[in-house]
């Protein structure tokens, strides 16, 4: 997917809602955020497909509430761009062909979880790239738009060429050569503005640029006007796009001063008057160009973004009337070692940038070495003072994974700020091509990592207090886990978790806090506190049938009673684990010990699943919570899951509690506990006075 917190608006389109309920259990346990909903009639599903923003609908292709050929006939007649795919109990050719003919977009077979995390993933990806090409051409037109609009009333004489002909002229072009209108010119080959002298040299210009050849940035000539008259001009060329062919745009410009003179003035112009080198607006043009090569597969090419180390302090020191000496001075040394096809510039106040091109990463790191050691431990005179400085390198490697200008120059300027703190003096480079190796490194990292904090008992806990509205609830928390790194840091479980359940070490971890909570328990109960805590664990340790034992066992050690500890695991994982998640909540219940369904209300129909499991307490999903107050869909939505789950004698918690207004929408429902930052935020002490 292109995003992960990226919401799938989803529609099902199932006979029984237990298949939606799995689909849908599917796609979470995939790491993807679902919003579904279900359609079980015509009537419906066309209704829902009109009046709801959908991205994609899931359907049974042997559905009988809604027949798939039907499914697909609405799909299509409601005119959204809505991606219809096809669930079918078994794969074969002719169930394929059947999907394909009905208008199904993909298909998957429905015993095949990860097939149908990837055919939704693909497919969502397909649909937010044909959005964000929509987007990008409903930009362009408006941008060809206003462009149009500025050549019209430019004063510089620009027309649009195509294989050589005339497709588009404003009026000071049509002026030059004496024109009155378009149609005049209108196919009119750009040869017969060129004066006999040069026409033998423009037509051949004209054919190497049929055959793919870059334009010449100027090309001076002889033009001849309409009445045959000629004069001397100067031609810009460039590449560019008319009503969405690519063509050519030129620009002439007479001239009326010695050629000699108009290209020392040109030479003026993209210079830096102080470093000499190129200035911002010529170095940003040719990076341009380089992004748009590495677009079409050229690797090639390489940012460098370079400033002096420490240069506030040098200032204090030279005197900022210096400070343009210093400057003239690093880029005397900087031009001195570059070679003659790398181009550099002052690219913003104090730094300064090289574009290298035909160069790959190993290239790019030698060359930014090769500058570095070039003002290390060298004397630069700056006025009358000899200094010795250093430099420090940010440097990116241009390639099609990162072939845009922002992201460039962003990745370019990271990479040089992250020298700072390590003292100057070094260079860094991103590598597009690097990051998958680098990435898996981290990961196993990140895991030796975890597998030290088992051993060492380098995790830590901190403690969320959840809040009863009504009465006296007594003391409850929730258990959150963080990881202390070898400086010192603590990190969220965010960081780590992901790559822990990867190596299937969740079910560790699970054990480590459990065993932490119960003689956290014990402690509190000898001290006088009447505590409870809520501990979350994950599916590996809902399949394992000796940690209700272990329970159990250090329940009866520590002389802890079961009550006061509530193990939580979210509903969309008992969903998919109904029968292990019975037997585990069973042998809880036998402990004295409660049980929690997380995230709760996300399904279609979760209260369905408390008729297969005693749920005491059901913590209410919390993408309920942001702008709770402004959101009347939500708070209804609250309202019924607390009213019916006190109809059941459940307890339900509302988390993620952020600003005082959510707190007074959830103090007129039925909700009996909350907890949230705004409440209390979660620290490595139970101190929260619940009086």
């Amino acid at each position: 997917m292109t995003n992960k917190e990226s919401v799938v608006r989803l529609l099902l389109v199932e006979d029984r809602i237990e298949d939606a309920e799995q689909i849908t259990s599917v796609l979470r346990n995939g790491g993807m955020a679902i919003r579904p909903q279900r359609a079980e009639s015509d009537e419906q599903l066309e209704q829902l497909l009109g009046s709801q923003s959908i991205d994609l609908v899931i359907a049974d292709i042997n559905a009988t509430s809604v027949e798939f050929g039907r499914v697909a006939e609405l799909v299509q007649t409601s005119g959204k761009d809505v991606s219809l795919l096809a669930l079918a109990p078994q794969y074969d050719d002719n169930i394929v062909l059947q999907a394909y003919q009905a208008g199904a977009a993909r298909l998957a077979p429905r015993n095949r979880p990860e097939l149908i995390q990837a055919v939704v993933r693909a497919e969502f990806a397909a649909l937010e790239n044909r959005r964000h090409v929509r987007r990008l051409q409903a930009s362009l037109r408006e941008t060809e738009r206003r462009c149009d609009s500025l050549i019209d009333s430019s004063r510089d004489p620009i027309a649009y060429i195509h294989e050589g002909m005339h497709i588009r002229a404003n009026q000071a072009y049509l002026e030059m050569f004496g024109y009155e209108d378009f149609e005049e010119i209108e196919g009119l080959s750009v040869l017969d503005l060129i004066a006999p002298l040069h026409a033998d040299g423009f037509k051949q210009l004209l054919k190497r640029l049929s055959k793919g050849e870059p334009p010449p940035k100027t090309l001076q000539v002889t033009a001849q006007s309409s009445d045959g008259s000629e004069f001397e001009a100067i031609m810009e060329f460039a590449q560019a796009t008319y009503e969405g062919e690519p063509c050519l745009q030129i620009v002439f410009r007479q001239q009326t001063i010695d050629a000699e003179v108009v290209r020392e003035l040109d030479a003026l112009r993209q210079r830096d008057q102080i470093t000499e080198l190129y200035n911002r607006q010529h170095f940003m043009n040719e990076l341009d160009e380089a992004i748009a090569a590495a677009s079409e597969g050229r690797n090639d090419q390489a940012l460098l973004l370079f400033e002096i180390d420490s240069y506030a302090n040098l200032l204090n020191d030279i005197g900022l009337g210096h400070a343009d000496d210093l400057l003239a001075a690093t880029a005397r040394r900087l031009r001195a070692v570059l070679d003659d096809d790398q181009l550099a510039a002052r690219f913003s106040d104090h730094t300064l940038a090289v574009l290298l091109k035909g160069s790959n990463y190993a290239q790019t790191r030698e060359a930014g070495e090769k500058l570095v050691k070039a003002f290390q431990g060298k004397i630069l005179e700056v006025g009358d003072r000899s200094l010795s400085i250093t430099i420090s390198i940010g440097g990116v490697q241009i390639g099609e994974k990162i072939a845009s200008t922002q992201q460039v120059l962003a990745k370019a300027s990271q990479c040089l700020q992250a020298c700072v703190p390590l003292g100057g003096n070094r260079i860094e480079i991103f590598d597009p091509a690097a990051r998958d190796r680098a990435e898996e490194e981290r990961i196993l990292q990140r895991v030796r990592q975890v597998e030290e904090a088992l051993e060492n008992g380098t995790f830590v806990l901190f403690y969320q207090p959840i809040i009863a509205l009504q009465g006296d609830g007594g003391e409850c928390y929730e258990l959150l886990l963080r990881m202390r790194m070898g400086n010192g840091e603590l990190v969220a479980p965010s960081t780590f978790l992901p790559e822990a359940e990867e190596h299937g070490l969740l079910g560790r971890i699970d054990r480590w806090v459990i065993d932490r909570a119960l003689h956290l328990l014990a402690e509190r109960e000898k001290a006088g506190h009447d505590t409870t805590l809520f501990v979350n664990i994950s599916t590996q340790s809902l399949l394992d049938e000796d940690l209700p034992k272990l329970i159990g066992e250090q329940l009866k050690r520590l002389g802890v009673e079961g009550r006061r500890l509530v193990v939580e695991i979210p509903e969309s994982k008992v969903f998919t684990n109904l029968k292990p998640a019975q037997k585990f909540q069973k042998w809880l219940a036998a402990h004295g010990c409660g049980f929690g369904l997380e995230q709760f209300g996300s399904g279609l129909n979760s209260f369905q699943l408390l008729n297969h499991i005693d749920a005491q307490f059901l913590r209410i999903d919390r993408s309920f919570m942001p702008d709770l107050a402004k959101n009347a869909e939500y708070q209804k939505k609250i309202r019924e899951i607390a009213d019916k789950a006190h109809s059941l004698g459940k307890k339900t918690v509302a988390e993620f509690v952020q600003d005082a207004a959510s707190m007074t929408v959830l103090f007129t429902s039925s909700v009996d506990y909350v907890s949230g930052n705004f409440l209390a935020p979660a620290g490595p002490e139970m101190n929260y006075d619940f009086g």
